[in-house]
């Protein structure tokens, strides 16, 4: 199997949680024409006409694009060991801080995401903090439905923690450092105590690190061609 992806984007980091969750062998690669690259996508809309990552390869061909159309087709192809719960109800909060995350904190991001395209100088500050008002916003959210034992739901890895995790390194590191404003971290006990907590488990562990060198190595970039 082949997984296109970046190590930036919050979307294929669940994807990899889950796979090394599994300790499934998978081919890595990441596509041109993403994030602050300047190439085409060229070829990489052969194998995902939406253009976006991941992108799941088949040893067959068959390709599969969707995070968390992939997770659940991981799961069901892969179910041992699962990452999602077999209780009911626990399996539904576990769809519902994914649910959470994407509908409501990736969107509150968006403007964020739109003026790192932009030169500094042209940033609506105005727009910046709205945005950043709306982040804190769906955090509390998350928070309302939050798990207390270590993990986003139950006492154990799970779906929700990739989907929660890499989300949280965007809000309250990245945004934060990038816009000079303060971090919320703090600001919601549970999601606080939380993101203590998941970064002491390896495999959530692992993943965020790919995320924080990666975002780290994008910035190291983008102040080496202001300068230059």
């Amino acid at each position: 199997m082949k997984l296109y992806q970046t190590y930036t984007s919050p979307f294929p980091t669940r994807v990899r949680m889950l796979l090394y969750a599994k300790n499934i062998a998978v081919e890595i690669i990441e596509p041109p024409g993403f994030h602050s690259s300047a190439e085409s996508k060229g070829d990489y809309f052969k194998i995902n006409p939406i253009g976006r990552v991941p992108t799941l390869v088949l040893d067959d061909g068959r390709c599969l694009p969707e995070s968390e159309v992939i997770c659940e087709y991981l799961e069901d192809a892969y179910p041992e060991p699962s990452l999602r719960p077999k209780d009911p109800w626990a399996r539904a909060q576990v769809r519902l801080i994914s649910r959470l995350c994407d509908i409501y904190l990736v969107m509150a991001m968006v403007p964020l995401f739109n003026a790192l395209g932009r030169s500094r100088k042209t940033w609506d500050n105005a727009r910046i903090d709205a945005a950043l008002a709306e982040v804190e916003k769906s955090l509390g959210y998350i928070e309302e439905y939050l798990g207390t034992g270590g993990y986003a739901v139950g006492d154990s890895l799970t779906q929700a923690d990739g989907a929660l995790a890499p989300q949280l390194i965007l809000a309250y590191e990245w945004a934060p450092n990038l816009f000079g404003r303060p971090s919320p971290l703090g600001r919601h006990p549970k999601l606080a105590a939380y993101w203590t907590a998941i970064q002491a488990d390896p495999i959530a562990a692992r993943v965020i690190g790919e995320t924080r060198d990666a975002i780290g190595g994008e910035q190291a970039r983008a102040r080496a061609e202001a300068k230059g």
